[in-house]
């Protein structure tokens, strides 16, 4: 068999297959054989059709067709190997099928050509002396003080009151009924529409900030037990319950009853009752610990970002469509995994359009992606940057110490690859920030500047749109270049960053003790 190689855009390799005549010959009588057994005429039986009835009866051209098909496949299979060739996916033929099937004689050479996806060959320059920027998350001192105020809070008595007026941190018992309010254009003698679900009797609800659609608690502040009170409120537009987002409202409540939190002490039995440390000192240092530990990972994240996004900069690749198309399955499989764990039923929300449309819109992402990934294998490569065995084995053992799931039930082998993944990258990013620069800077500064220069960005585009057409193409390309210009001094992740910071604040209370988990010793 000749293969002739030629290299072809978008990592692809083309191949001029020429398959020898005596394969052709043999592949085709496999085909008449195997639809012999296959086909039933009338008059024969199956497997005992004589060739000529058969070729006349089905047609030459549909088993040259079926016979090019397997000749093909076998063609690339043996050029595949016999060339040493790493093919990714499947083959895309080039030649016209039906000039194949025009052309094709049994017993005589067939000639065709294909091209198969190859793994890149990327290369990445300048990665020495790499400078970034990164956001520097800082301990907060104050969140220790605010953890244990959640606890003392999940374990208050809760104390009847009669002697004064409802105030923040109050629980209270109320009876409550809602309607919307009338618009300005109600006809005369209209009735107020009732809330959906807007009534309930002995309710319980807490006096503190964000607890109720805006102007409920603000409108129960003052009052005292048995006064019934008539609050407006509103709710806000992104309500779940389409027919009152936005609307405004008046509840009539009654307060029944007050009730105040007796705090306990912050001592070492508190201590005791809410973990496994003996002392509140013990208690504190484990927070603080625990808290800065996260303020660190998250920094380290943050320099890792900014480092893989640089590097994606850096990195000359062509990237196989193959390629692409995994990592955007990837992407879709890790969304769907996510929305399942969030309890919503996928074979609801996504069909087949629906998955092809995200496949299609994650492309950009599935490229940063690889292109980040390859940069960082390559420096491996060129630095010689490895993982020892024993390092590996070391932190499965970690991981493994730590973890609830049932050991049973866990793929060791994946395991293995995953933490030496995790650690290879460890590796490579120690490296580049030990032969570069990664300069700290205040939590918010870079999410700050790349909002500004979105927004510069943004009004330079309105603003081209009023002017004429020559002037304004000279314009947006100096404005895109601009921002361009602008986004690469901010490597590091921000909105993340922020994002990451706001769900720490609201995560950190502890649950009621019945399913609270205690803080452990480390």
């Amino acid at each position: 068999m000749k293969v002739t190689q030629e290299k072809l855009p978008d990592s692809q390799l083309g191949l001029e297959i020429e398959i020898p005549g005596e394969l052709s010959k043999q592949v085709y009588d496999q085909t008449l054989s195997k639809l012999s057994r296959e086909v039933s005429l009338p008059g024969f039986r199956k497997g005992k059709v004589p060739r000529h009835i058969l070729v006349q009866r089905l047609g030459e051209g549909r088993i040259k067709a079926s016979a090019i098909e397997d000749l093909i496949q076998k063609g690339l299979d043996q050029a595949i190997e016999k060339e040493k060739i790493d093919a990714l996916g499947n083959y895309q033929l080039k030649s016209s099928f039906e000039d194949l099937i025009g052309a094709f004689e049994p017993g005589k050479p067939l000639t065709f050509s294909a091209s198969v996806d190859v793994p890149p060959t990327p290369t990445i320059k300048d990665y020495k002396g790499l400078k970034v920027q990164a956001e520097e998350i800082k301990y907060d001192t104050e969140k220790v003080d605010t953890v244990l105020a959640d606890y003392q809070k999940q374990l208050a008595t809760l104390v009847p009151v009669e002697d004064r007026a409802a105030k923040e941190d109050d629980v209270a018992i109320i009876d409550f009924k809602g309607h919307l309010d009338l618009p300005e254009d109600a006809e005369e003698g209209a009735e107020p529409e009732e809330i959906p679900g807007g009534s309930a009797e002995d309710f319980q609800v807490e006096l503190g900030e964000g607890k109720f659609i805006p102007g409920f608690i603000e409108g129960m502040m003052g009052m005292k037990p048995d006064e019934t009170r008539k609050v407006p409120a509103t709710f806000p537009e992104d309500y779940p319950q389409p027919e009152v987002a936005g609307k405004k409202a008046t509840f009539e409540i009654t307060l029944k009853e007050l009730k105040a939190r007796e705090l306990p002490e912050l001592d070492d039995d508190f201590a005791q009752e809410v973990s496994d440390f003996e002392t509140l000192k013990e208690l504190r240092e484990s927070l603080e610990k625990r808290y800065q530990e996260e303020a660190d990972d998250k920094t380290k994240n943050n320099k890792h970002e900014a480092i893989s996004k640089a590097l994606a900069e850096l990195i000359e690749v062509e990237l196989p469509n193959t390629m692409v198309e995994r990592e955007s399955n990837q992407l879709l499989t890790q969304t769907l995994m996510r929305l399942s764990d969030q309890g919503m039923d996928i074979n609801k929300i996504f069909n087949q359009e629906l998955a092809e449309q995200f496949r299609e819109q994650s492309k950009p992402e599935a490229i940063e992606r690889l292109k980040r990934t390859l940069s960082l294998g390559e420096i491996a490569k060129a630095e010689s940057i490895s993982v020892e065995d024993t390092a590996v084995d070391e932190k499965v053992k970690e991981v493994l110490e730590n973890t609830t799931q049932d050991k049973s039930e866990i793929d060791m082998d994946r395991l293995k690859s995953v933490v030496k993944e995790d650690l290879l990258k460890d590796a490579i990013m120690d490296w580049i920030e030990s032969n570069g620069t990664v300069e700290l800077v205040p939590e918010g500064s870079l999410a700050e500047e790349e909002e500004e220069a979105a927004e510069a960005a943004e009004e330079a585009e309105e603003a081209e749109d009023a002017k004429p057409a020559k002037a304004q193409k000279t314009k947006t390309k100096q404005a895109k270049t601009a921002a361009e210009d602008t986004k690469e001094e901010k490597p590091a992740k921000t909105k993340k960053a922020k994002a990451e910071k706001k769900d720490d604040k609201g995560s950190d209370a502890p649950k009621k003790k019945s399913t609270q988990k205690k803080p452990k010793k480390s």
